[in-house]
Protein backbone atom coordinates (compact mmCIF):
# COMPACT_ATOMS: atom_id res chain seq x y z
CA UNK A 1 0.00 0.00 0.00
CA UNK A 2 1.33 3.28 -1.03
CA UNK A 3 1.55 5.94 2.03
CA UNK A 4 0.62 9.63 1.71
CA UNK A 5 2.35 10.96 3.99
CA UNK A 6 2.65 14.99 4.27
CA UNK A 7 1.04 18.06 2.08
CA UNK A 8 3.23 17.49 -1.07
CA UNK A 9 2.17 13.72 -1.10
CA UNK A 10 -1.23 15.01 -1.10
CA UNK A 11 -1.07 17.05 -3.61
CA UNK A 12 1.29 14.47 -6.18
CA UNK A 13 -2.11 12.84 -6.24
CA UNK A 14 -4.76 15.12 -6.17
CA UNK A 15 -3.25 17.84 -8.82
CA UNK A 16 -0.12 15.97 -10.11
CA UNK A 17 0.86 18.12 -13.04
CA UNK A 18 0.03 21.38 -11.67
CA UNK A 19 3.18 23.80 -10.18
CA UNK A 20 4.58 22.87 -7.12
CA UNK A 21 8.30 25.11 -7.16
CA UNK A 22 9.68 27.52 -9.48
CA UNK A 23 13.45 28.58 -8.69
CA UNK A 24 14.49 31.69 -10.47
CA UNK A 25 17.82 31.33 -10.22
CA UNK A 26 18.25 28.45 -12.22
CA UNK A 27 14.89 28.27 -14.14
CA UNK A 28 14.22 24.39 -13.12
CA UNK A 29 10.50 23.50 -11.80
CA UNK A 30 8.94 20.87 -10.65
CA UNK A 31 5.00 19.93 -10.71
CA UNK A 32 3.53 18.04 -7.37
CA UNK A 33 4.66 14.85 -9.05
CA UNK A 34 8.03 15.70 -9.16
CA UNK A 35 8.26 17.20 -6.13
CA UNK A 36 7.12 14.73 -4.53
CA UNK A 37 9.84 12.19 -5.87
CA UNK A 38 12.32 14.85 -5.25
CA UNK A 39 11.36 14.73 -1.53
CA UNK A 40 11.69 10.92 -1.50
CA UNK A 41 14.87 11.16 -3.43
CA UNK A 42 16.53 13.76 -0.61
CA UNK A 43 15.35 10.83 2.04
CA UNK A 44 16.83 8.27 0.11
CA UNK A 45 20.28 10.42 -0.17
CA UNK A 46 20.03 10.91 3.66
CA UNK A 47 19.68 8.14 4.62
CA UNK A 48 21.77 6.04 2.25
CA UNK A 49 24.96 7.88 1.20
CA UNK A 50 25.03 9.89 4.83
CA UNK A 51 23.10 7.72 6.98
CA UNK A 52 20.83 10.18 8.48
CA UNK A 53 18.71 8.72 11.56
CA UNK A 54 16.14 10.01 13.77
CA UNK A 55 16.93 12.53 15.70
CA UNK A 56 19.76 13.81 13.84
CA UNK A 57 20.24 17.39 12.79
CA UNK A 58 21.39 18.77 9.00
CA UNK A 59 22.45 22.69 9.95
CA UNK A 60 22.42 24.41 6.99
CA UNK A 61 24.21 27.98 5.43
CA UNK A 62 23.50 28.94 2.32
CA UNK A 63 20.69 31.49 0.31
CA UNK A 64 17.36 30.28 -1.20
CA UNK A 65 17.07 27.49 -2.73
CA UNK A 66 15.16 24.12 -3.70
CA UNK A 67 17.43 21.77 -1.86
CA UNK A 68 16.74 23.75 1.29
CA UNK A 69 13.02 22.99 1.06
CA UNK A 70 13.95 19.56 0.17
CA UNK A 71 16.24 18.80 3.03
CA UNK A 72 13.82 20.16 5.54
CA UNK A 73 10.84 18.07 3.64
CA UNK A 74 13.05 15.05 4.29
CA UNK A 75 14.33 15.64 7.45
CA UNK A 76 10.20 15.54 8.57
CA UNK A 77 9.95 12.52 6.53
CA UNK A 78 13.24 10.37 8.07
CA UNK A 79 12.68 11.89 11.48
CA UNK A 80 15.48 14.23 11.73
CA UNK A 81 15.94 17.66 12.31
CA UNK A 82 16.59 20.93 9.90
CA UNK A 83 18.82 23.54 11.13
CA UNK A 84 19.19 26.27 8.91
CA UNK A 85 21.17 29.06 9.96
CA UNK A 86 21.91 32.70 9.45
CA UNK A 87 24.22 32.88 6.84
CA UNK A 88 24.51 36.80 7.81
CA UNK A 89 26.22 35.94 11.52
CA UNK A 90 29.63 36.91 12.21
CA UNK A 91 31.82 33.25 11.09
CA UNK A 92 32.11 33.05 15.45
CA UNK A 93 28.23 33.35 16.04
CA UNK A 94 27.77 30.57 13.40
CA UNK A 95 30.61 28.54 14.81
CA UNK A 96 28.77 28.83 18.60
CA UNK A 97 25.41 27.60 16.82
CA UNK A 98 26.78 24.58 15.06
CA UNK A 99 28.75 23.73 18.45
CA UNK A 100 24.98 24.05 19.87
CA UNK A 101 23.36 21.52 17.48
CA UNK A 102 25.62 19.50 16.78
CA UNK A 103 24.75 18.37 13.13
CA UNK A 104 25.39 15.38 11.39
CA UNK A 105 25.80 16.96 8.32
CA UNK A 106 26.51 20.89 6.81
CA UNK A 107 25.02 21.89 3.52
CA UNK A 108 25.67 25.47 2.26
CA UNK A 109 27.33 27.66 -0.10
CA UNK A 110 30.90 27.50 -0.58
CA UNK A 111 31.24 31.12 0.38
CA UNK A 112 29.75 29.86 3.91
CA UNK A 113 31.53 26.41 3.93
CA UNK A 114 34.95 27.32 3.83
CA UNK A 115 36.17 29.27 6.74
CA UNK A 116 33.89 26.82 8.92
CA UNK A 117 35.27 24.04 11.67
CA UNK A 118 36.48 21.07 9.55
CA UNK A 119 35.24 18.13 11.68
CA UNK A 120 31.65 18.25 10.25
CA UNK A 121 30.60 17.11 7.28
CA UNK A 122 30.22 19.78 4.57
CA UNK A 123 28.91 19.61 0.83
CA UNK A 124 28.05 22.34 -1.04
CA UNK A 125 24.09 23.03 -1.70
CA UNK A 126 24.91 22.96 -5.78
CA UNK A 127 26.67 19.43 -5.24
CA UNK A 128 23.49 18.02 -3.58
CA UNK A 129 21.59 18.38 -7.08
CA UNK A 130 22.91 15.63 -8.85
CA UNK A 131 22.65 13.86 -5.87
CA UNK A 132 19.36 13.84 -5.37
CA UNK A 133 18.38 13.23 -8.78
CA UNK A 134 20.46 9.71 -8.96
CA UNK A 135 19.05 8.61 -5.32
CA UNK A 136 16.43 5.93 -4.75
CA UNK A 137 13.58 7.34 -3.43
CA UNK A 138 12.61 6.62 0.29
CA UNK A 139 9.50 4.53 0.55
CA UNK A 140 6.46 6.74 2.02
CA UNK A 141 6.11 6.13 5.66
CA UNK A 142 3.48 7.31 7.62
CA UNK A 143 5.29 9.67 10.51
CA UNK A 144 4.73 11.13 14.65
CA UNK A 145 4.23 14.40 13.29
CA UNK A 146 4.54 15.41 17.19
CA UNK A 147 8.31 14.68 16.47
CA UNK A 148 10.76 18.02 16.05
CA UNK A 149 11.62 18.16 12.64
CA UNK A 150 12.96 21.82 12.51
CA UNK A 151 15.38 24.00 14.99
CA UNK A 152 15.15 27.94 14.67
CA UNK A 153 17.63 29.41 15.82
CA UNK A 154 16.51 33.24 17.87
CA UNK A 155 18.72 35.37 19.54
CA UNK A 156 18.16 35.14 23.27
CA UNK A 157 17.70 38.05 25.67
CA UNK A 158 20.89 36.57 28.04
CA UNK A 159 22.85 36.81 24.84
CA UNK A 160 22.98 32.80 24.25
CA UNK A 161 21.26 32.36 21.19
CA UNK A 162 18.02 29.75 21.80
CA UNK A 163 17.07 27.07 19.52
CA UNK A 164 13.32 27.09 18.85
CA UNK A 165 12.16 23.23 18.10
CA UNK A 166 9.16 22.56 16.48
CA UNK A 167 7.24 19.80 15.02
CA UNK A 168 5.10 19.24 12.06
CA UNK A 169 2.41 19.30 14.02
CA UNK A 170 3.23 22.88 14.83
CA UNK A 171 3.77 23.51 11.31
CA UNK A 172 1.19 22.46 9.84
CA UNK A 173 -0.65 24.71 12.28
CA UNK A 174 0.63 27.60 11.34
CA UNK A 175 0.03 26.43 7.68
CA UNK A 176 -3.56 26.32 8.24
CA UNK A 177 -4.06 29.71 10.56
CA UNK A 178 -1.80 31.97 7.95
CA UNK A 179 -3.61 30.08 5.34
CA UNK A 180 -6.73 30.95 6.60
CA UNK A 181 -6.25 34.62 7.16
CA UNK A 182 -4.40 35.27 4.15
CA UNK A 183 -6.64 33.48 1.21
CA UNK A 184 -4.47 31.04 0.34
CA UNK A 185 -5.43 28.25 -2.09
CA UNK A 186 -4.60 26.18 -4.86
CA UNK A 187 -4.42 28.90 -7.23
CA UNK A 188 -2.00 31.15 -4.73
CA UNK A 189 1.58 32.01 -6.05
CA UNK A 190 4.02 32.66 -3.30
CA UNK A 191 6.81 34.85 -4.12
CA UNK A 192 9.17 33.51 -1.31
CA UNK A 193 12.06 35.95 -0.70
CA UNK A 194 12.59 36.11 2.51
CA UNK A 195 15.55 33.68 4.15
CA UNK A 196 15.12 30.29 4.87
CA UNK A 197 16.72 31.02 8.08
CA UNK A 198 13.36 32.60 9.64
CA UNK A 199 10.25 31.20 10.50
CA UNK A 200 8.55 33.56 7.22
CA UNK A 201 10.65 31.86 4.93
CA UNK A 202 10.84 28.29 5.40
CA UNK A 203 7.59 27.99 6.65
CA UNK A 204 4.97 30.82 5.89
CA UNK A 205 6.56 31.39 2.41
CA UNK A 206 5.88 27.35 2.09
CA UNK A 207 4.29 25.82 3.90
CA UNK A 208 0.87 27.17 3.38
CA UNK A 209 1.05 26.92 -0.47
CA UNK A 210 1.82 23.18 -0.11
CA UNK A 211 -0.97 22.38 2.02
CA UNK A 212 -3.17 24.25 -0.62
CA UNK A 213 -1.96 22.74 -3.39
CA UNK A 214 -0.14 26.73 -5.20
CA UNK A 215 3.13 27.53 -5.93
CA UNK A 216 6.42 28.45 -4.44
CA UNK A 217 8.39 30.75 -6.33
CA UNK A 218 11.78 30.86 -5.01
CA UNK A 219 13.81 34.17 -5.38
CA UNK A 220 17.34 34.27 -4.18
CA UNK A 221 16.50 37.54 -2.42
CA UNK A 222 15.11 40.95 -2.20
CA UNK A 223 16.61 43.81 -4.78
CA UNK A 224 13.66 46.34 -5.35
CA UNK A 225 13.52 46.62 -9.16
CA UNK A 226 14.03 43.07 -9.68
CA UNK A 227 11.34 42.30 -6.96
CA UNK A 228 9.29 44.21 -8.29
CA UNK A 229 9.59 43.49 -12.33
CA UNK A 230 8.62 39.96 -10.71
CA UNK A 231 5.54 41.33 -8.39
CA UNK A 232 4.51 43.04 -11.63
CA UNK A 233 4.92 40.20 -14.42
CA UNK A 234 1.35 39.40 -15.39
CA UNK A 235 2.65 35.85 -16.68
CA UNK A 236 3.83 34.52 -13.13
CA UNK A 237 0.65 36.05 -11.11
CA UNK A 238 2.33 36.38 -7.87
CA UNK A 239 -0.76 36.51 -5.04
CA UNK A 240 1.21 36.55 -1.59
CA UNK A 241 4.57 38.63 -1.13
CA UNK A 242 6.22 39.11 2.25
CA UNK A 243 8.61 41.59 3.23
CA UNK A 244 9.08 43.88 6.03
CA UNK A 245 8.13 47.31 5.90
CA UNK A 246 11.28 49.14 5.06
CA UNK A 247 11.31 46.59 2.14
CA UNK A 248 7.34 48.05 1.18
CA UNK A 249 8.55 51.27 1.21
CA UNK A 250 11.74 50.34 -1.56
CA UNK A 251 9.10 48.98 -3.79
CA UNK A 252 6.98 52.03 -3.70
CA UNK A 253 10.47 54.46 -4.07
CA UNK A 254 11.68 52.49 -7.61
CA UNK A 255 11.64 53.45 -10.74
CA UNK A 256 8.64 51.79 -12.92
CA UNK A 257 6.34 51.62 -10.03
CA UNK A 258 2.91 51.06 -11.21
CA UNK A 259 -0.04 50.16 -8.94
CA UNK A 260 -2.09 48.74 -12.38
CA UNK A 261 0.79 46.37 -12.76
CA UNK A 262 0.01 44.58 -9.15
CA UNK A 263 -3.42 43.90 -9.27
CA UNK A 264 -2.65 39.91 -9.07
CA UNK A 265 -1.62 40.44 -5.53
CA UNK A 266 -3.88 39.18 -2.97
CA UNK A 267 -1.83 41.41 -0.65
CA UNK A 268 1.37 42.23 0.28
CA UNK A 269 2.20 40.83 4.00
CA UNK A 270 4.44 43.39 5.97
CA UNK A 271 5.70 42.27 9.17
CA UNK A 272 8.77 42.08 11.64
CA UNK A 273 8.69 46.05 12.05
CA UNK A 274 6.37 48.97 12.81
CA UNK A 275 4.65 50.11 10.09
CA UNK A 276 3.50 53.66 9.87
CA UNK A 277 0.17 54.16 9.15
CA UNK A 278 0.48 56.95 6.42
CA UNK A 279 2.81 54.38 4.41
CA UNK A 280 -0.10 51.48 4.49
CA UNK A 281 -2.56 54.17 3.43
CA UNK A 282 -0.83 55.30 1.03
CA UNK A 283 -0.98 51.43 -0.80
CA UNK A 284 -4.64 51.44 -0.14
CA UNK A 285 -5.16 54.18 -2.04
CA UNK A 286 -3.47 52.34 -5.05
CA UNK A 287 -5.92 49.67 -4.25
CA UNK A 288 -2.76 47.32 -3.27
CA UNK A 289 -4.59 45.91 0.81
CA UNK A 290 -1.03 45.60 2.98
CA UNK A 291 -1.91 43.21 5.40
CA UNK A 292 0.10 43.70 8.25
CA UNK A 293 0.73 40.32 10.64
CA UNK A 294 2.31 39.39 13.95
CA UNK A 295 4.48 36.24 14.37
CA UNK A 296 7.57 34.59 16.13
CA UNK A 297 9.50 31.78 15.19
CA UNK A 298 7.82 30.10 18.46
CA UNK A 299 4.47 30.76 17.38
CA UNK A 300 4.17 31.15 13.70
CA UNK A 301 1.64 33.17 12.33
CA UNK A 302 -0.28 34.69 14.70
CA UNK A 303 -1.95 37.49 13.77
CA UNK A 304 -2.50 39.18 10.58
CA UNK A 305 -4.94 41.83 9.15
CA UNK A 306 -8.45 40.71 6.87
CA UNK A 307 -7.64 41.32 3.05
CA UNK A 308 -10.24 43.96 2.84
CA UNK A 309 -9.43 47.45 2.08
CA UNK A 310 -11.69 49.44 3.73
CA UNK A 311 -10.57 47.59 7.04
CA UNK A 312 -7.45 48.33 6.86
CA UNK A 313 -7.71 51.52 6.85
CA UNK A 314 -9.67 51.64 9.59
CA UNK A 315 -7.70 49.36 11.73
CA UNK A 316 -4.11 50.92 10.66
CA UNK A 317 -1.37 49.96 12.60
CA UNK A 318 -2.99 46.66 13.89
CA UNK A 319 -1.27 43.49 13.58
CA UNK A 320 -4.79 42.01 12.75
CA UNK A 321 -7.04 38.82 13.91
CA UNK A 322 -6.00 35.89 15.61
CA UNK A 323 -7.03 33.01 14.13
CA UNK A 324 -9.43 30.12 15.86
CA UNK A 325 -6.88 27.61 16.34
CA UNK A 326 -4.71 29.99 19.12
CA UNK A 327 -6.24 30.83 22.17
CA UNK A 328 -4.98 34.29 23.53
CA UNK A 329 -4.77 36.19 27.25
CA UNK A 330 -3.36 39.48 27.79
CA UNK A 331 -2.19 39.99 31.51
CA UNK A 332 -0.73 42.19 33.91
CA UNK A 333 2.46 42.17 36.03
CA UNK A 334 1.45 39.79 38.19
CA UNK A 335 -0.39 37.45 35.55
CA UNK A 336 -3.85 38.77 36.19
CA UNK A 337 -6.01 39.65 33.07
CA UNK A 338 -6.29 42.76 32.37
CA UNK A 339 -9.58 44.87 31.45
CA UNK A 340 -10.64 44.75 27.19
CA UNK A 341 -8.73 46.78 25.93
CA UNK A 342 -5.63 47.57 28.54
CA UNK A 343 -2.36 46.20 27.70
CA UNK A 344 -0.80 43.49 28.83
CA UNK A 345 1.66 40.45 27.84
CA UNK A 346 0.53 38.60 25.49
CA UNK A 347 0.08 34.98 25.91
CA UNK A 348 -0.75 31.68 23.60
CA UNK A 349 -2.11 28.70 23.39
CA UNK A 350 -2.06 26.63 20.49
CA UNK A 351 -1.20 23.53 18.52
CA UNK A 352 1.09 26.16 16.65
CA UNK A 353 3.00 26.69 19.77
CA UNK A 354 6.47 25.19 19.53
CA UNK A 355 7.95 22.25 21.38
CA UNK A 356 10.73 24.03 23.72
CA UNK A 357 13.94 25.37 23.36
CA UNK A 358 16.91 23.01 22.28
CA UNK A 359 18.66 21.74 25.19
CA UNK A 360 17.60 25.10 27.40
CA UNK A 361 15.40 22.89 30.08
CA UNK A 362 15.34 26.42 32.41
CA UNK A 363 14.38 28.41 29.36
CA UNK A 364 11.97 26.43 27.91
CA UNK A 365 10.38 26.30 32.00
CA UNK A 366 10.41 30.88 32.02
CA UNK A 367 8.74 30.57 28.53
CA UNK A 368 5.42 29.28 29.74
CA UNK A 369 3.15 29.40 32.50
CA UNK A 370 2.58 27.00 35.37
CA UNK A 371 -0.81 26.26 32.93
CA UNK A 372 0.83 25.90 30.03
CA UNK A 373 0.47 29.53 28.02
CA UNK A 374 3.68 30.83 26.43
CA UNK A 375 4.65 34.31 27.56
CA UNK A 376 5.66 36.04 24.39
CA UNK A 377 7.44 39.22 25.97
CA UNK A 378 4.78 41.30 23.93
CA UNK A 379 3.22 43.78 25.05
CA UNK A 380 -0.26 44.18 23.20
CA UNK A 381 -3.76 44.82 23.69
CA UNK A 382 -7.08 44.27 21.92
CA UNK A 383 -9.67 46.38 20.63
CA UNK A 384 -13.65 45.62 21.32
CA UNK A 385 -13.29 44.28 18.01
CA UNK A 386 -10.98 41.89 18.35
CA UNK A 387 -8.10 43.40 16.41
CA UNK A 388 -4.73 42.86 17.80
CA UNK A 389 -2.53 46.24 18.81
CA UNK A 390 1.42 45.33 19.47
CA UNK A 391 2.22 48.34 22.18
CA UNK A 392 5.76 47.54 23.04
CA UNK A 393 8.13 44.89 23.87
CA UNK A 394 8.54 43.66 27.19
CA UNK A 395 12.11 43.15 27.06
CA UNK A 396 15.02 46.06 25.32
CA UNK A 397 14.98 44.02 21.99
CA UNK A 398 14.50 46.70 18.72
CA UNK A 399 14.12 45.02 15.22
CA UNK A 400 16.18 46.73 12.29
CA UNK A 401 15.58 45.77 9.29
CA UNK A 402 13.35 42.82 9.84
CA UNK A 403 16.14 41.42 12.27
CA UNK A 404 15.90 40.75 15.95
CA UNK A 405 18.67 42.79 17.69
CA UNK A 406 19.06 42.19 21.60
CA UNK A 407 21.34 44.60 23.14
CA UNK A 408 22.60 42.62 26.09
CA UNK A 409 24.37 40.32 23.30
CA UNK A 410 26.03 43.31 22.30
CA UNK A 411 26.78 44.65 25.70
CA UNK A 412 27.86 40.96 26.57
CA UNK A 413 31.11 41.52 23.80
CA UNK A 414 31.84 44.74 24.94
CA UNK A 415 32.65 43.60 28.13
CA UNK A 416 35.60 42.18 27.01
CA UNK A 417 36.85 44.90 25.17
CA UNK A 418 39.84 46.51 27.47
CA UNK A 419 39.20 49.99 29.00
CA UNK A 420 35.43 49.64 28.75
CA UNK A 421 33.82 50.35 32.08
CA UNK A 422 30.04 50.53 31.61
CA UNK A 423 28.11 49.80 27.74
CA UNK A 424 23.90 50.09 27.08
CA UNK A 425 22.82 49.44 24.01
CA UNK A 426 19.02 50.70 23.12
CA UNK A 427 17.19 51.01 19.53
CA UNK A 428 16.27 54.32 18.24
CA UNK A 429 14.05 55.14 15.22
CA UNK A 430 15.64 54.93 11.70
CA UNK A 431 14.30 56.23 8.23
CA UNK A 432 15.41 53.23 6.39
CA UNK A 433 16.27 50.07 9.05
CA UNK A 434 13.20 51.39 11.30
CA UNK A 435 15.26 51.22 14.45
CA UNK A 436 18.83 51.05 14.83
CA UNK A 437 21.43 50.86 17.82
CA UNK A 438 23.03 53.31 19.67
CA UNK A 439 25.59 52.59 21.99
CA UNK A 440 26.61 54.72 25.62
CA UNK A 441 30.10 54.15 26.45
CA UNK A 442 31.62 54.82 29.59
CA UNK A 443 35.79 54.13 28.74
CA UNK A 444 38.58 54.52 30.97
CA UNK A 445 41.19 56.73 30.85
CA UNK A 446 42.71 56.33 27.11
CA UNK A 447 40.19 53.87 26.49
CA UNK A 448 38.81 52.04 23.10
CA UNK A 449 38.08 55.14 20.82
CA UNK A 450 34.72 54.82 17.99
CA UNK A 451 37.14 53.43 15.46
CA UNK A 452 38.26 50.60 18.12
CA UNK A 453 34.97 49.85 19.40
CA UNK A 454 33.36 49.02 15.98
CA UNK A 455 36.21 47.32 14.58
CA UNK A 456 36.09 44.94 17.92
CA UNK A 457 32.27 44.27 17.21
CA UNK A 458 32.36 44.19 13.55
CA UNK A 459 34.88 40.65 13.85
CA UNK A 460 32.34 39.32 16.37
CA UNK A 461 28.71 40.53 15.45
CA UNK A 462 26.34 40.69 12.50
CA UNK A 463 26.85 43.45 10.61
CA UNK A 464 22.90 44.45 11.49
CA UNK A 465 23.67 44.20 15.47
CA UNK A 466 26.50 46.63 15.21
CA UNK A 467 25.46 49.84 16.56
CA UNK A 468 24.69 53.08 13.92
CA UNK A 469 25.30 55.74 16.76
CA UNK A 470 27.87 55.74 19.23
CA UNK A 471 28.11 58.62 22.25
CA UNK A 472 30.55 58.54 24.99
CA UNK A 473 28.76 59.57 28.18
CA UNK A 474 30.35 60.18 31.85
CA UNK A 475 27.64 58.08 33.82
CA UNK A 476 24.51 55.67 32.52
CA UNK A 477 21.24 56.53 34.72
CA UNK A 478 20.57 53.74 37.12
CA UNK A 479 17.40 53.18 39.57
CA UNK A 480 18.33 53.06 43.20
CA UNK A 481 18.88 48.57 42.64
CA UNK A 482 21.89 49.90 40.06
CA UNK A 483 20.07 48.91 37.45
CA UNK A 484 20.51 50.60 34.18
CA UNK A 485 17.59 52.93 32.68
CA UNK A 486 17.13 52.53 29.80
CA UNK A 487 13.92 54.83 29.03
CA UNK A 488 15.87 57.73 30.85
CA UNK A 489 19.27 56.50 28.65
CA UNK A 490 17.24 56.92 25.12
CA UNK A 491 15.83 60.38 25.91
CA UNK A 492 18.96 61.77 27.29
CA UNK A 493 20.85 60.38 23.88
CA UNK A 494 18.08 62.04 21.82
CA UNK A 495 18.83 65.36 23.27
CA UNK A 496 22.45 64.74 22.44
CA UNK A 497 21.07 63.88 18.57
Amino acid sequence: MVNVVDDSGIQARLQPDALAVYEFATNRRWNYAEWDEAIARTAGLLAGQYGIKMGARIAALGRNCAEQALLHLACARLGAIFVPLNWRLAVAEQLRLLEDCEPELLVGDSEFLLPLASAIRQVELVALRPQIERAAPLAPVQFDRSRPSLILYTSGTSGRPKGVLLSERNIAQTAVNFGMLARVTHQSAMLAETPMFHIMGIITNLRPAFMRGGAVLLSEGFEPSRTLARLSDSTLKVSHYFCVPQMAQMLRNTEGFDPEKLRNLTAIFSGGAPHPAADIRAWLRDGIPIADGFGMSEAGTVSCMPIHIPIIDQKAGATGLVPPAIQTRIVGAEGQEVAPGMAGELLLKGDNIFIGYWRAPEETAKAFTEDGWFRTGDIARQDEDGFLFLVDRKKDMFISGGENVYPVEIEAVLAALPGIREAAVVGVPDARWGEVGHLAVVVAENGPDENLILEFLNARLARYKIPKYISFVEVLPRTGTGKIQKPQLRIQLSQKA
